[in-house]
């Protein structure tokens, strides 16, 4: 897969994973990470399918509407590829704090509904991955959601069902809220970098 990689400037510092959304590409979130973190290193990956031109993580059949053998197929891909860059890179998979936007979102949490891979997880405007499957217990994960209460592409009430299926699985979820649609503004990313702060000073 297409990707950059960037050590932490200190040990002990975060990695986050970055995934981006549809159209965007392994460059697109790197700007966060100072933000969120200035000593973090970063493992930014760009989709392998495309859609008229567009990366993206996985397929989808309208508008919302999920490739969910694809996605189940791309998500155990990325998967090994994160565990494999971990061996190439020196670094634990326990240390990577994703963070998705939009498709990357949703992938991002496709692979903490099939393990338990991750303590923290960014996740900006996502979907429910799949429904009707047992999540992986979940005890001691902590997730940011950014939500759009307006957002045209992901309704309030996907982001209500996915905090409830985090929370159901034992993790805890704080979910932020703009009135900018599917926009990643600078208040929803303010509100994720203080969270985040208090996440790994406690």
């Amino acid at each position: 897969m297409i990707h950059l990689f960037e050590q932490p400037k200190k040990q002990g510092a975060p990695i986050f994973l970055l995934l981006h959304g549809t159209g965007g590409s392994e460059q697109d979130l790197i700007g966060l990470v100072q933000l969120f973190h200035p000593d973090a290193g970063y493992l930014s990956v760009r989709g392998a399918v495309t859609e008229n031109g567009m990366p993206r993580f996985f397929k989808r059949l309208a508008e919302g509407v999920f490739d969910e053998a694809d996605l189940a197929l791309r998500t155990k891909e990325l998967m090994a590829f994160i565990k494999e860059k971990s061996e190439t890179y020196q670094f634990s998979v326990q240390e990577l704090i994703p963070v998705g936007y939009s498709n990357g979102a949703n992938i991002a949490a496709n692979m903490m509904f099939e393990e338990a891979l991750f303590a923290q997880a960014i996740l900006l405007h996502p979907m429910v991955p799949r429904r009707g499957i047992p999540l992986p217990n979940s005890e001691g994960v902590n997730v940011f959601i950014g939500a759009g209460a307006n957002d045209p592409i992901c309704a309030a009430s996907e982001t209500e069902e996915l905090k409830a299926l985090f929370e159901g699985a034992g993790a805890h979820v704080d979910v932020t809220w703009s009135n900018h649609g599917h926009q990643l503004v600078m208040p929803t990313i303010e509100s994720a970098a203080s969270w985040l702060n208090n996440q790994l000073t406690q």
